[in-house]
């Protein structure tokens, strides 16, 4: 077919249209060719992705339970009113490190913080006429309706007057009904205000490693500050006090948050947060609860007396460790080894004596020795109990009529004042890697010298140390020794455990008896 050159032209040009036509449809849909209509745009970008629980709910609930602690007190100024005179770290052993732990959350952070501007919220020291003014804050949480509230010892300790400031901002008066030092707990009561909302204690013994909780509380003086983190460890001793067995969280906690309450996703309260570990006196994750557990027994003791009685069993302990335990014929390192028994305590007049290794008491299984602390300590002081000890390579029970603990932790001594004889004859127990002497009055050996690669020295045994005894038979002279070694071959044991006396404080020491 033939076609003109002008139909050509025209034809090409239709034909190029089209092809131009179909390319725009297929960019911006066939809509849009459509007249008066414009382009078809995309949809935002959403993900459907799993809902992430929120703590809200939980929050909700308890947030009216919990409570802001302000303290005042009257106190005198001292010589240099720009001092910090106290830092509530008095009761503590001298160890820098130790009271630096402490001071971080405890003394300088709920008592005397910082603010924006670099200066101490209740640093400053002026005169004011004898009236209280502030020198702590902290947190707490209402336990019951008509208005007793927890929070810790160390916010309250100094106080002569307490204030609570509750969620919703009212400001109530409160009155300290009991504290305990030892596991810095304390007990507010607020009356008048009305019924109160409050929270119950949890079941701390089913809180497991990983479980989330949420903590609430006054970090700074803010007030109502909520975070939250999982249990991170359970079971810490931090050095606090006898009794610690602290859960271990990694919620934000910070100066503040002291006294106040970590509740698990039930509202129930799993913990009191009570002292965080900071190099730098901020949060870095790692804050100390009181277990739930504690704190009901102690609190409730508060409420009822205003002070908690402990039992005293009257014994110094130290733990059991696998050398130990191998050479007395201990199957496993549990247990609390009695280095000494204090003449006046209860559990010497039951018969209990150095070397027995306590493993129960009534019956529950002892741990370790902060285990057989926290068991006494529940009991009143006068219950009867029975204590299972280790003894001779067997088990015997005896009675106990528990004492009063006393205000301050006794120290045993011995009746006789050791001291280390002139090595006028030296002796050598070349198998111990030991160099000893006769003591002056004729009961023990003295050690005057440690050979720095014996096992002696590894477990840390020092010249001027006394052994008074070798697998619970009395040593006078290195032949004593040289036998126990001998009959603990005989009978399959690879070490013997030495009774070393060091500043009159009686300890115990495995060393493993000669090979080949």
């Amino acid at each position: 077919m033939n076609i003109a050159p002008n139909s050509y032209s025209r034809t090409r040009k239709r034909l190029l249209a089209a092809v131009a036509s179909v390319a725009v449809a297929g960019a911006i849909g066939v809509g849009a060719l459509t007249s008066g209509t414009g382009p078809v745009l995309a949809d935002a970008v959403r993900v459907e992705a799993p809902q992430v629980p929120s703590f809200a709910d939980v929050v909700e609930r308890v947030s009216p339970a919990v409570v802001s602690v302000k303290v005042k007190a009257k106190i005198q100024p001292t010589a240099d009113d720009g001092s910090d005179d106290q830092d509530g770290l008095d009761n503590l052993p001298n160890n820098p490190q130790l009271r630096r732990f402490f001071k971080e959350f405890r003394g300088f952070g709920d008592q005397g913080g910082q603010n924006d501007e670099g200066h101490r919220r209740f640093g400053h020291r002026d005169r004011n006429n004898g009236q209280p003014r502030p020198v702590a804050q902290g947190s707490g949480f209402f336990i019951s309706e008509d208005g007793y509230l927890v929070t810790n010892n160390h916010v309250v300790e100094e106080g002569t007057a307490f204030t609570v400031v509750t969620n919703d901002g009212k400001e109530l008066d409160a009155k300290l009904v009991g504290t305990d030092p030892r596991t810095d707990l304390a007990v507010l009561k607020v009356d008048g205000g009305g019924k109160f909302t409050y929270v119950d204690f949890a079941d701390d013994s089913k809180v497991r490693v990983g479980d989330w909780v949420v903590a609430v509380g006054n970090p700074f003086g803010l007030g109502g500050t909520v975070t939250a983190g999982i249990v991170s460890a359970r079971g810490r001793d931090i050095g606090a006090g006898p009794y610690d067995d602290f859960l271990q969280i990694d919620a934000s906690v910070n100066r503040g948050n002291s006294g106040g309450p970590t509740f698990n996703l039930n509202g129930q309260v799993v913990g009191i947060n009570t002292a965080i570990f900071s190099p730098s006196g901020g949060s870095v994750g790692i804050a100390f609860d009181i277990p739930a557990s504690t704190a009901r027994q102690v609190v409730g003791d508060l409420m009822k007396n205003g002070a908690v009685q402990r039992g005293w069993l009257g014994v110094e302990i130290q733990p059991v460790t696998s050398d130990i335990a191998e050479s007395l014929g201990l199957k496993s390192n549990n247990g609390a080894l009695v280095s000494s028994a204090q003449d006046d305590g209860p559990g010497k007049k039951a018969g209990i004596t150095a070397g027995d290794v306590i493993t129960q008491v009534d019956g529950k299984d002892v741990a370790s020795p902060k285990e057989l602390a926290r068991l006494i300590g529940a009991y009143s002081p006068g219950k009867p109990v029975h204590v299972t000890v280790w003894r001779d390579g067997k088990s015997q029970t005896v009675k106990v009529d528990l004492g009063k603990l006393p205000a301050s932790d006794k120290q045993a001594s011995n009746d006789q004042q050791q001291q280390p004889a002139a090595p006028a004859k030296p002796d050598t127990l070349a198998d111990l890697g030991l160099t000893v002497t006769k003591s002056e009055n004729g009961k023990g050996l003295v050690v005057t010298d440690v050979d720095p690669d014996s096992d002696a020295a590894d477990r840390g045994i020092q010249p001027g140390d006394i052994i008074t005894a070798v697998n619970s038979t009395e040593v006078n002279g290195t032949e004593d020794v040289t036998k126990a070694m001998t009959e603990a071959v005989k009978s399959g044991r690879k070490a013997v455990l030495m009774q070393i006396t060091r500043d009159d404080n009686n300890r115990f020491v495995a060393l493993p008896v000669a090979k080949g």
